[in-house]
C-alpha cells in the first residue's frame, strides 16, 4: 500500500477496527449460543425458575423448545473453532 493510498484509507481505520470487533462479537456469540454445554446449563437454569416460580409453564415451555432447537440445529459447536 502505497503513502497517498495509507493516507486517504486512515480516516476509515476506526470503521474497520469497529467493524472487525463486531464481527469478533458476532462469531463468538454464534458460537456459544451452539455449544451444547451453555445449552444444557440455560435449560437447568430454566428448570429451576419454574421450580421456584419465577416463571410460568408456557414461559418455560417457548424457552425451552428455543434452546432444544440450537441443541438439534446444524450449527455445531467445535472446541477452539474460531
Amino acid at each position: 500500500m502505497g503513502l497517498v493510498s495509507g493516507l486517504l484509507l486512515l480516516p476509515l481505520a476506526p470503521v474497520r477496527g469497529t467493524l472487525w470487533v463486531a464481527d469478533q462479537l458476532l462469531h463468538e456469540a454464534q458460537r456459544q449460543s451452539h455449544d451444547p454445554r451453555v445449552v444444557q446449563a440455560r435449560l437447568a437454569a430454566l428448570n429451576r425458575a419454574l421450580e421456584e416460580g419465577a416463571i410460568d409453564e408456557a414461559a418455560f415451555e417457548k424457552e425451552e423448545e428455543r434452546l432444544l432447537e440450537r441443541l438439534e440445529s446444524p450449527v455445531r459447536y467445535t472446541e477452539g473453532a474460531s
